[in-house]
């Protein structure tokens, strides 16, 4: 048998329609993005203090490692169309990563004493707490109706994109 070389077969027409990623998974991305400002907030923290202890460090480790995890459970809830166990898991992974957000403070505070001038701005934190509340009740309500729950995970987004200037002005007393 000869071997022929043959002229390469001519490149397939690809659609944006076959790259674009489904509705449901588009419309699970923006609650994802509003999730963003945890990094800078954790720093602000950190100009907030006077010294960085080992548990400081481990309570930013702490939150570290949870903030990523919320695109992927993002990602598993539109494949999903927003199903009740994906829609459960992604506030599953929202009130560990808030629940990691709440402990650095704590960590902070525990060095610095009840004067420092973070803890006169945090006050009590109702924001936080609340924001925690909503998750505890957001995850088994997904099993109930997952809109709900998209629901209140949303209001909690968009309750945090109103920039907390108490750290700032913190900052600013110094």
């Amino acid at each position: 048998m000869p071997i022929t070389k043959s002229a390469p077969s001519p490149l397939i027409a690809v659609s944006t329609s076959s790259i674009a990623p489904p509705a449901p998974v588009q419309a699970s991305l923006p609650n994802s993005y509003l999730r963003s400002p945890a990094g800078p907030i954790s720093l602000r923290l950190f100009h907030a203090t006077r010294r960085v202890t080992a548990a400081v460090l481990w309570s930013n480790l702490h939150l570290l490692f949870w903030l990523p995890l919320p695109s992927f459970a993002t990602a598993w809830m539109g494949q999903n169309q927003f199903a009740p166990l994906p829609t459960a898991l992604y506030g599953v992974v929202l009130l560990l990563a808030g629940t990691a957000y709440f402990t650095l403070p704590q960590a902070i505070l525990a060095d610095q004493g009840p004067d420092f001038s973070l803890a006169l701005a945090l006050g009590r934190d109702w924001k936080g707490k609340l924001s925690l509340l909503i998750y505890v009740a957001a995850i088994p309500l997904a099993f109930v109706n997952p809109r709900i729950s998209n629901a209140l995970y949303i209001v909690v987004a968009l309750w945090w994109v109103v920039p907390d200037r108490r750290i700032e002005q913190a900052l600013a007393q110094r």
